[in-house]
């Protein structure tokens, strides 16, 4: 069937179509039909039940119109023909189909309604893009059932400006409303506090993982931080109460238990330091207070601190980590701490299967690893089904017992295991006799070559891993083996690199250093590989052992449980002369010098100490001076001392400077202080107050400073910085509370303790404090308006001139002052003038001029006189005075003629 203009004529003027024709169209002809060519009906070719009998004639003509060129391209191309009556039958059979489908109603439309569909559907589908994209969703949502019109009409009627709109007042008797804007009230509520609650929520875990990635991040700065100009990061957290004492001073301590404990221990020390006798060793003192704790990691690293300084004492004028870096016998202590440690293990587990062990015979090294070995490898008859070589001991393999008793450090038990092995073992037999004859000295070179070819020849691929192990303990063959079979565990990966570690190489020969098994715990390992963040002690364990304690001290002491312990052990060490100390304070708390062998650390105890007694100086000033005097050996930059600058800065931050250095008595004697205990230490308290008291100056806390330089016997300062403070109140009217009554007092005080003819200061310094105490006694009286009394004491100072005659002598005397009276002058004038006003006119209002006495001398003439010396005073002294202090004097004389 060829599509032709005919045939779409037909089509356009059949009164109906009915569907089965459409379809047949669609699948002969390949008429790209879809439903937007039928007004909104779906057109389904497989679902005959939604077809239309008469629909949409005029799109589908559209249709065709806007296909034709393309239909007549694809027959001259095909030669595509089909006979018309052959479309009427197929057309015919899909309609009989459809009519006997009775659930769907059939719906005709006319030529119009079908035309104006056309057109609209037409003009939606040539509107811009935004109008296809919509004409899109409706397709992709009718297909699914969904009323894309209906939506948007109810999207529409949604409104939120109510919602949270103020609720409109209500009258009292309005129940509906009333119960309406409560219903509205709550629900409002319920909105608002799941909205708090969520942002409260989002918050808390946007934290909580900004934490958890900082945490990571800080894990990888502190294993990079190895340069030389560089230090640890130190975060520290802020202070904390945790229990009370009754014997503090402000009634609580922020000491808890254990750090308690440890205080009491620190101040019997000192105390034993300060009389001169034999030290007690402060390492067994702290170890024994660990054991009250009841917590086995704590008492451990107590236990491993012990062992590492159970070495022979060195000369405190040596540098500790010159000295560590070549002592041997650090190595062995550690070795011997590993091997104590196995052989507790070891006799743990054979004493929980003693029927299996089968433990008997005399109790040593030799029965202990036989009955272990029994229980780890049973009764075996084929060795080699595991690998295991050269025989049995009493039905147990030789090699496992050989190295059992070597990590049991029990090398007299290990050769009775080797006389039972076979032939060509000789050497190995020998090295280990030299080394229990001679433990401090290295074997035989020449011995130790051969074992070392015979390991490289035949061992190292041998099956048996323990007779590996051993070859390499013996003769150090290997350095790069782990033997991951054998040392799974720390201790063991520990004790068999320490079991390696030489001082000298041969000619081309590589070995393992001490600085080389640190370096590789320390930098190549690191924190993340011990996963130290969840276990502390067990990298504190392997930092300790391989002689790195800074490094051990400075990561416990991020951990608030083991703070306290790590600056304890920190004191202990210090106080053996074992502890690498910072050249200078100011240092961070970790700090690598560049004059070190690599990879040493040195700690600044300094820092450390002064961190932790953060905690609790302000409510146990008398704890925290104890340990301030662990620093009595160092020196800051300015070469002060520090453990008197310490004390300093405490006094400063807690205020108790009665406590600390005592008090001036009523018979002008100091008592005793904290700081007295420290006086046979060539620690001089005069000293420390005096530091104090310069401290205080440089903050302008003057009161204090004059406090402090009184109990430090410098009078000079007190007197200086007590007319300091007076010369700023002494004019001021006297309040109760006063900084003028407090300084008064004190004032008072010093003229009273004071011999001031004996006296040894600056005379003008002096001179200043007498005038100003003189002045405090004239300005009272002129607050009490007792004004006779307040020109006769300042008569007596002899500041101001009463008559012309007296200017001269007043101006010269006013070139002698200090500044502090100077500062004075202009509010003694103002109140002098003030005085002679005031009685001018009292008695100005009584009498009058011709009621005196002829031969008498008239007052009221004395009056102006002294007041124009006053004023002419005022103008002529070579002191910038206040701008209005000049006017004031002139108004007032004007005032009085």
């Amino acid at each position: 069937m060829r599509i032709s203009l005919e045939l779409i004529t037909f089509i356009a003027t059949e009164s109906a179509i009915n569907i089965s024709t459409l379809v047949c169209l669609q699948n002969n002809l390949k008429i790209p039909l879809t439903d937007r060519h039928f007004g909104g009906g779906e057109f389904v070719p497989n679902r005959p039940k939604l077809s239309l009998c008469r629909a949409n004639r005029e799109a589908f003509v559209e249709c065709l119109c806007l296909n034709f060129p393309r239909f007549l391209a694809r027959d001259r191309k095909s030669g595509l023909k089909m006979d018309f009556n052959m479309l009427v039958q197929q057309a015919q059979r899909l309609t009989n189909e459809v009519q006997s489908a009775e659930d769907i109603p059939q719906m005709d439309r006319t030529l119009p309604q079908v035309l104006m569909a056309a057109q609209e559907l037409h003009s939606r589908v040539t509107q811009s893009e935004v109008g296809s994209q919509d004409a899109q969703a409706h397709i992709m949502l009718g297909s699914k059932g969904i009323d894309l019109p209906k939506i948007t009409q109810k999207l529409e009627t949604l409104s939120s400006r109510k919602t949270f709109e103020p609720l409109d007042p209500i009258a009292d008797t309005d129940i509906q409303s009333f119960l309406r804007n409560e219903k509205e009230n709550a629900i409002l509520s319920v909105i608002e506090e799941v909205h708090k609650e969520t942002y409260k929520s989002a918050q808390q875990q946007k934290w909580d993982h900004i934490v958890s990635d900082w945490r990571e991040e800080k894990v990888k700065l502190m294993n990079a931080l190895v340069g030389s100009s560089q230090g640890w990061i130190e975060i520290q957290k802020g202070p904390e109460q945790t229990i009370l004492n009754e014997t503090s001073v402000t009634g609580r301590s922020c000491l808890g238990s254990q750090e308690m404990a440890y205080a009491r221990e620190v101040l019997d020390y000192n105390r034993v330091v300060i009389e001169g006798v034999l030290r007690p060793n402060l390492v067994q003192k702290f170890a024994q207070v660990s054991e009250e704790f009841n917590d086995a990691k704590i008492t451990e690293m107590w236990e491993i601190v012990k062992y590492m300084v159970n070495v022979m004492p060195s000369a405190r004028s040596q540098d500790p980590l010159r000295q560590r870096q070549h002592s041997g016998q650090l190595i062995q202590q550690a070795k011997k701490y590993l091997e104590n440690r196995y052989k507790v293990y070891m006799t743990t587990v054979v004493s929980d299967h003693l029927r299996e062990a089968q433990l008997g015979g005399i109790p040593n090294t030799f029965s202990l690893v036989s009955a272990f070995v029994r229980l780890r490898f049973g009764d075996m008859d084929n060795l080699n089904a595991i690998g295991l070589q050269d025989g049995k001991i009493e039905g147990k393999p030789i090699w496992p017992m050989v190295f059992y008793c070597l990590r049991c450090g029990d090398i007299q038990a290990a050769l009775k295991c080797l006389e039972f092995i076979s032939p060509g073992h000789e050497d190995v037999i020998q090295v280990l006799e030299e080394k229990l004859r001679k433990p401090d000295q290295r074997i035989n070179s020449k011995l130790e070559q051969q074992i070392k070819m015979q390991y490289k020849r035949q061992i190292r691929n041998a099956t048996d891993p323990f007779k590996r192990v051993v070859y390499c303990i013996v003769a150090s063959c290997d350095i790069h083996e782990q033997h991951p079979d054998i040392a799974k565990t720390s201790d063991d990966f520990l004790w068999v690199q320490l079991s390696l570690i030489q001082a000298e190489a041969e000619a081309n020969q590589e070995i393992l250093t001490y600085a080389g098994l640190q370096t590789m715990i320390l930098e190549q390992y690191g924190e993340k590989h011990f996963n130290a963040h969840e276990q502390p002690h067990l990298y504190f364990q392997v930092l300790a052992l391989t002689g790195q304690f800074e490094v051990a001290i400075e990561f416990l002491s991020r951990f608030e449980r083991f703070r306290a312990h790590a600056v304890h052990i920190a004191l202990a060490l210090n106080e053996l002369g074992m502890l690498g100390g910072s050249r200078d304070v100011r240092q961070p708390l970790l700090s690598v010098d560049s004059d070190d062998p690599a990879p040493l650390r040195r700690l600044n105890l300094a820092r450390l100490v002064m961190l932790y007694v953060k905690k609790f100086e302000i409510t146990d000033p008398a704890e925290a001076i104890q340990y301030f005097f662990f620093l009595r050996n160092l020196l800051d930059a300015e070469g002060r001392n520090l453990f008197l600058l310490s004390i300093t800065d405490l006094a400063m931050e807690c205020g108790e400077y009665d406590l600390i250095f005592g008090k001036i008595q009523v018979n002008g004697m100091r008592s005793r202080g904290l700081i007295d205990q420290f006086e046979s230490m060539q620690v001089d308290p005069r000293a420390a107050c005096q530091m104090v008291a310069d401290e205080l100056v440089k903050k302008g806390v003057f009161e204090s400073a004059i406090k402090m330089y009184d109990l430090a016997e410098n009078h000079e300062q007190v007197l200086n910085y007590t007319s300091v403070l007076l010369s700023q109140v002494v004019n001021q009217p006297n309040k109760r509370g006063s900084l003028r009554e407090r300084i008064q007092v004190v004032a008072r005080e010093i003229k009273e303790r004071y011999d001031i003819d004996e006296i040894k200061c600056d005379p003008k310094i002096l001179s200043t404090f007498v005038i100003l105490y003189d002045l405090l006694k004239f300005f009272d009286e002129y607050h009490e308006k007792k004004h006779q009394l307040a020109l006769e004491t300042l008569a007596r100072i002899n500041l101001v001139p009463f008559t012309m005659a007296d200017l001269d002598n007043c101006l010269k005397n006013f070139k002698e002052l200090r500044v502090e009276v100077c500062k004075v002058f202009p509010n003694i004038l103002l109140a002098t003038m003030d005085i002679l006003y005031s009685q001018y006119r009292a008695i100005k209002s009584k009498t009058t001029q011709t009621s005196f006495p002829a031969t008498g001398e008239n007052p009221l003439s004395r009056l102006r006189e002294q007041a124009k010396a006053l004023t002419s005073m005022g103008a002529t002294i070579p002191y910038r005075m206040p701008g209005d202090t000049n006017n004031q004097l002139v108004q007032t004389e004007i005032l009085m003629h």
